[in-house]
C-alpha cells in the first residue's frame, strides 16, 4: 500500500465510496467500483483533449473546483495517470491564479462549468500564452464530462490510459505560506500520501463501516488527506457536500448515517451554535488546524456525547503528526495534541540537539523531501538528521502527549488558513497612499488568530477613509481571508535599534485583547 492505486485494490468495490447527498444539485451515490470505472472514464477524456505532451508523467495538473465528486475524480485521475495534482482554491484572485500556475508550471487547469467565461476569463487569456489548456469539468448524474472551449481535441476516439504510479512519484502539490511572503510549493509523493493516510487509519481505527461528512474543502490537505483519501483507504464512504452548511450539516450527517467527522475549531463552536435536535450516534469527533480551548473541548463532548480528539498536522508532513488516541486506547488530553502516529517526534534546539522545550521536530515516510525549486529554503528545514522543523515550539509531559507552547515562525493561523504576514504587507506597501505597513496575528475567539494591520500614511489627508480603502485594495488583490480584520493608522511604527520592525510587539500596542489564546497549529 504505498500509491493512490493501494485504495482500489482492497477489494472493496461493491461498498459505497462517495455520497454526494440531496443538499446538493445533482445528488449521487458510487461504490469503490463505480468510483474507479468513472475515473478511467475521466482519464481516456483528458486524453483525448489535451496533447500528449501535456500528460507526460510529472506534469502538473490544477483544479480549482469545490468540494464535489468531479474534484474527487479528477485528483484521483491525475495521480493514477501519474500526473501531479495541484488543487487550488476557487477563491483565488487573478494575480493568485497567476503565481500558482506559474509556479506549478500547469499544463492543464480544470474548473467547473461556466468558469471560462464567467470567472476565470482573464487567467485563460494570460494562460493562452502559456499553453495551458483550461478544462471545464461537470458531472451529469451518469457520466463526467470534459469540455474545452479553446482547446482542439487530439483525437476522435478515447486513447486507453493505463495506471501505474510509482511510489516516488509526485501525486500532489500544494503551497504552504513562508516566512519570506512568498508561497513555497510542497510536492508530496504516493509514498507520502499513503503513509499519511495508513498511519490515520490506524490512529482512529477506521474501517468500512465507518461513514464521515467532508466539510473540510479538498484543496487542503486536512480534508483530502483525513477526510477524503484515509477514509478511502479503509473502505468507508465519503459523504461531501459543497461546502460546509451549519443548516444543513446534521441534515447531512444523519440522513446518510455518518458515524464521525473533522473539522477546525471554528466549525465546531458554529455546530455547537446550531445542534441538533437529536444528538445522533458519533464514534469520534477529530479536530484539527489550530488549536481547540480546553473549554471547546469540554462543550463539545458534552454536547454531542462523543470523544474530542485534537490531532496536529501539517501540509509538509502529509497532514497527520500527532493525535490523542482513542478512549479505548488511551487517554485524550485536553490542551495537548496527543502522541506521534507513525512519525518520529523531537524536541530540538538551533543547532539540532535534543531539550526539554524547543522546536518541535519531525522524520517519517509521510514528510515531503523538499520544497519545490526552493534549495535554500529546503536545507533550512531539515536538521542534520534529518528532522523535518516545524516552525512550532512544544514540549513532551510524563506521558510522552505533545504540548504545543509558542510559535517560532510569524505565519499567521486564521481558522485553518495559514497566512504570511509578508505577503499582506507586501500589498499594502503597494498602495500609493502607504508609506509603512506591518500585519500580524491577535487572538480570536471564533478563528483562533485574526489578521490586523497597522500602516504609516504618506500624507494625514488620506487618513479618514483609509481602512475601508486599503481593505477593498487588498481583496482586490488576495483572497478574503487574507483581508486585515482592522487596520490602525499611526504616525510610527516600533522598530529595533537598526530600524527592524517588531512584528511581535504590535499585538500589545494595537490590541487589547478580552482574553489570552493558545498558540495556534499548523494546518
Amino acid at each position: 500500500m504505498s500509491t493512490l492505486h493501494s485504495i482500489f485494490e482492497q477489494h472493496y468495490d461493491q461498498q459505497t465510496a462517495v455520497i454526494i447527498p440531496n443538499s446538493c444539485t445533482v445528488p449521487t451515490t458510487l461504490t469503490y467500483g463505480q468510483l474507479y470505472h468513472t475515473i478511467q472514464d475521466f482519464s481516456n477524456k483528458l486524453a483525448s483533449v489535451v496533447p500528449s505532451h501535456c500528460l507526460a508523467p510529472g506534469r502538473s495538473v490544477s483544479i480549482a473546483y469545490p468540494n464535489s465528486l468531479e474534484f474527487v475524480v479528477g485528483f484521483l485521475g491525475c495521480g493514477l495517470m501519474q500526473l501531479v495534482a495541484s488543487p487550488l482554491n476557487p477563491a483565488y484572485t487573478k494575480d493568485e491564479f497567476l503565481f500558482y500556475l506559474e509556479d506549478a508550471q500547469s499544463s492543464v487547469m480544470i474548473v467547473p462549468p461556466g468558469s471560462i467565461k464567467n470567472h476565470y476569463a482573464a487567467v485563460l487569456a494570460a494562460q493562452e500564452r502559456q499553453g495551458i489548456y483550461v478544462l471545464e469539468m461537470f458531472w451529469d448524474g451518469q457520466e463526467i464530462h470534459l469540455v474545452a472551449p479553446h482547446a482542439r481535441a487530439t483525437s476522435t476516439l478515447p486513447r486507453p490510459v493505463a495506471f501505474a504510479p510509482q511510489p516516488q512519484d509526485v501525486a500532489l502539490l500544494l503551497h504552504t505560506s513562508g516566512t519570506t511572503g512568498r508561497p513555497k510549493g510542497v510536492p508530496l509523493t504516493h509514498l507520502n500520501l499513503a503513509t499519511s493516510m495508513k498511519n490515520i487509519v490506524k490512529t482512529y481505527e477506521l474501517s468500512g463501516k465507518d461513514r464521515t461528512l467532508l466539510v473540510m474543502p479538498l484543496f487542503h490537505v486536512h480534508g483530502l488527506i483525513c477526510g477524503l483519501l484515509s477514509t478511502f483507504l479503509s473502505g468507508g464512504s465519503a459523504v461531501i457536500p459543497q461546502k460546509f452548511s451549519a443548516s444543513h450539516f446534521w441534515t447531512d450527517f444523519k440522513d446518510n448515517g455518518c458515524n464521525w467527522y473533522t473539522a477546525v475549531p471554528t466549525i465546531h463552536q458554529i455546530l455547537l451554535r446550531n445542534p441538533p435536535t437529536q444528538i445522533p450516534n458519533i464514534r469520534f469527533i477529530r479536530s484539527c488546524s489550530s488549536s481547540l480551548a480546553p473549554s471547546t473541548f469540554k462543550a463539545i463532548e458534552q454536547h454531542f456525547k462523543a470523544p474530542v480528539l485534537e490531532a496536529y498536522a501539517m501540509t509538509e508532513a502529509a497532514h497527520q503528526m500527532t493525535s490523542n488516541p482513542l478512549p479505548k486506547n488511551g487517554v485524550h488530553k485536553p490542551g495537548s495534541v496527543g502522541l506521534g502516529q507513525g512519525v518520529d517526534i523531537a524536541i530540538l534546539n538551533d543547532q539540532g540537539d535534543p531539550v526539554e522545550e524547543g522546536e518541535v521536530c519531525i522524520r517519517g515516510l509521510n514528510v515531503t523531501k523538499g520544497y519545490l525549486n526552493r534549495p535554500e529554503a529546503t536545507a533550512e528545514a531539515f536538521t542534520k538528521d534529518g528532522y523535518f522543523r516545524t516552525g512550532d515550539q512544544g514540549k513532551k509531559d510524563k506521558d510522552g502527549y505533545l504540548v504545543l507552547t509558542g510559535r517560532i515562525k510569524e505565519l499567521i493561523n486564521r481558522g485553518g488558513e495559514k497566512i504570511s504576514p509578508l505577503e499582506v504587507d507586501a500589498i499594502l506597501l503597494s498602495h500609493p497612499d502607504v508609506s509603512e505597513a506591518v500585519s500580524f496575528g491577535v487572538p480570536d475567539e471564533m478563528y483562533g488568530q485574526e489578521i490586523h494591520a497597522a500602516v504609516v500614511l504618506k500624507s494625514s489627508a488620506a487618513a479618514a477613509s483609509v481602512e475601508k480603502d486599503l481593505q477593498a485594495y487588498v481583496n482586490s488583490k488576495a483572497a478574503k481571508f487574507k483581508v486585515p480584520k482592522r487596520i490602525y493608522v499611526t504616525d510610527h511604527l516600533p522598530k529595533t535599534g537598526t530600524g527592524k520592525i517588531q512584528r511581535r510587539k504590535m499585538v500589545d500596542v494595537f490590541f487589547k485583547p478580552k482574553e489570552s489564546a493558545r498558540p495556534q497549529a499548523k494546518l
